[in-house]
């Protein structure tokens, strides 16, 4: 089934980079945000829409007392995000905008995106580690790094979200042995579970 019953749809990749694991008590300090254009007729990629990266500086005592470790992981000094912080209405244009959300990982992104933009919850989310069944098409594991390097689209990752996103979308326009695109394997499964269903509200930090 078409989503939205039309030929051609807009998709949007994303990725974050956090103070930590929770989104209870981490914060997003930068995200990655590409539309795409994509005719899941033809199953052929179009032009890429819009590419959005962000930096914000984490306000909670407990986002700021873990920085120094999350640091470890995505490489990102505080320095650069102090004083920093995302440009919330361009962010939630791109949700408006966008037929369907995909991140490797997607339970991690979407839990933050949506503890700070709740209207997210309301996209078709899909995840391209559990929506892909990277096993069944002879592949070790689902890292991206690993299917990065495995269709000879790289060699390193940068851990920042911008550039993994764009790895990403490289990634899902090359094909499976029935000659679709990964991205249309993604599609075809059902999509995640509306986040927060239970929940009965968010609180937004820092946003300016």
């Amino acid at each position: 089934m078409l989503i939205g019953n039309k030929d051609i749809v807009t998709g949007m990749l994303v990725d974050v980079e956090t103070t930590g694991l929770s989104p209870k008590q981490d914060e997003m300090i930068e995200i990655g945000i590409l539309l795409f254009r994509y005719n899941q007729a033809a199953d052929e990629f179009l032009e890429i829409e819009e590419k959005h990266s962000y930096l914000r500086e984490p306000q909670s005592s407990g986002a700021l007392a873990n920085y120094p470790f999350a640091q470890r992981v995505h490489g990102i000094p505080f320095e650069a995000v102090q004083g920093q912080a995302f440009e919330d209405e361009r962010v939630q244009e791109a949700f408006a905008k966008a037929d369907f959300a995909m991140a490797h990982n997607a339970s991690f992104d979407r839990s933050f995106i949506c503890t700070m933009y709740p209207e997210a919850a309301e996209l078709r989310w899909h995840c391209t580690v559990r929506h892909i069944p990277w096993k069944e098409y002879g592949f070790l594991n689902s890292k991206l790094l690993y299917l990065v390097r495995q269709h000879g689209l790289g060699t390193s990752q940068t851990h920042r979200a911008l550039d993994d996103v764009m790895q990403l979308h490289a990634l899902l326009q090359c094909k499976n042995e029935d000659q679709e695109t990964y991205l249309k394997a993604a599609l075809s499964r059902r999509p995640m579970g509306k986040y927060g269903e239970k929940k009965t509200g968010y609180r937004r930090f820092g946003t300016r």
